[in-house]
């Protein structure tokens, strides 16, 4: 769990005994991000720009791995890590500073870590990425640390952007299976679904309990076909953006697109970008809207991550489906106002600060506050100072 959610865990009037130690289980490639923000247009080629702003941060499954952490839920991550300064830094970054359990995660050794540099100008953001996919992991337990080794050498192929996969430390066995033949027992995992690709341990990770969450990209194949999708079959809820969510169902209406998926999955949830967000449940035939909260927005990358992560949230504590999109679109839009994709991501403490703030503010409209009424109920009274790591201009100062 997070340093920064102190006494606040979502999920307190729920745990048991027997309870999967695990909250959120998650598996994917780690990059070393660098961000540029206070550009005034895109860069104009064969010139120089300067920005105004800089910040680096772990990027990739981090971004949500480090949202759902500082929302007070018990993280573990699968991921491989490369053998440099990036990886390294980025492997204290999530363990020692936002209490992520690495256990199944390892260092390769000679491979290096991807990178991303982002550039955000007039609200959006332009991304260029370098990276290898991780080498296969050897199929028996690692050490889960800095030291851990998979006795593999760098690759060369396409962008990191396939699942890194991680070894086991939690076992004294050799021989014994891993991840990803076992993933752990989790309340839910986050599963990216790609056209045409199936990962085994979501089929296995549901059928041991846990609520997947199923999260997609552009398909670069152009088909948009559900059925290329096998481990949407696995999902709890499905979550794409409003125009993935039209591609895939032939429509032409985010809301009619999340009635159709609607028939696929139990949840979906469409993005709809500045609109807010809207949802189906397919079990109660109950739909809900919520509007995007206005923000001036310094950096989106991580945003969409975050949301993931607080609808997740209040998911697994069970919240009303209106709640779960009101709080989800607030974590995101609270990250945009920092920079840093992973560390950007807000806390319990900042959430606290927005909601006694909002109150106090003129020509508030009473039933947009009302939207936001169940905060009462999980937050303190009054909002505690507490410090979240942010992104910095570079990694590797010596003091």
């Amino acid at each position: 769990m997070s340093t920064d959610t102190p006494g606040i865990d979502p999920l307190e009037a729920l745990r048991a005994p027997r309870d999967p130690a695990c909250d959120v289980f998650l598996t994917g490639p780690v990059f070393l991000d660098i961000i540029f923000t206070g550009l005034d247009s895109a860069p104009v080629r064969g010139t120089e720009s300067w920005a105004r702003g800089m910040g680096s941060s772990p990027g990739g499954v981090a971004n949500m791995a480090t949202a759902l952490a500082r929302l007070g839920l018990r993280t573990a991550l699968a991921a491989a890590f490369g053998d440099d300064h990036y990886g390294e830094y980025c492997w204290d970054a999530l363990e020692q500073g936002e209490g992520i359990d690495l256990s199944m995660s390892h260092t390769v050794p000679g491979w290096h870590s991807p990178v991303t540099v982002s550039m955000a100008y007039e609200g959006e953001r332009t991304m260029v990425s370098h990276g290898h996919e991780a080498p296969a992991p050897a199929l028996t337990a690692g050490t889960g640390s800095r030291a851990g080794t998979t006795g593999a050498s760098e690759t060369t192929g396409t962008t990191g952007t396939t699942g890194a996969t991680g070894t086991s430390g939690t076992s004294t066995d050799a021989t014994a299976p891993v991840f990803p033949q076992c993933p752990p027992r989790a309340r839910a995992a986050v599963a990216s679904l790609t056209p045409g690709r199936s990962e085994p341990w979501v089929a296995t990770a549901a059928r041991a309990g846990a609520l997947v969450f199923g999260d997609v990209g552009w398909d670069e194949t152009g088909r948009w076909d559900l059925d290329a999708l096998p481990d949407l079959a696995h999902c709890e809820a499905f979550l794409p953006n409003a125009q993935e969510a039209m591609r895939y169902t032939r429509t032409d209406c985010p809301r009619a697109a999340a009635h159709a998926l609607a028939e696929r999955v139990p949840l979906a949830v469409v993005t709809l970008g500045a609109e807010g967000a809207y949802a189906v449940d397919g079990r109660s035939g109950t739909a809900a809207a919520v509007p995007a909260i206005e923000v001036e927005a310094l950096d989106p990358t991580g945003a969409g991550d975050v949301f993931v992560a607080g609808f997740v949230t209040g998911t697994l504590a069970d919240w009303p489906l209106a709640d779960r999109l009101a709080f989800a679109g607030l974590t995101a839009a609270l990250s945009v106002q920092e920079f840093g994709g992973s560390l950007s991501a807000p806390g319990w403490a900042e959430i606290a600060a927005w909601w006694q703030l909002i109150r106090t503010c003129d020509r508030q409209d009473p039933a947009a506050l009302e939207r936001y009424a169940f905060l009462d109920d999980l937050l303190p009274a009054t909002a505690r100072a507490w410090p979240l790591r942010r992104a910095v201009p570079t990694i590797g100062f010596r003091q």
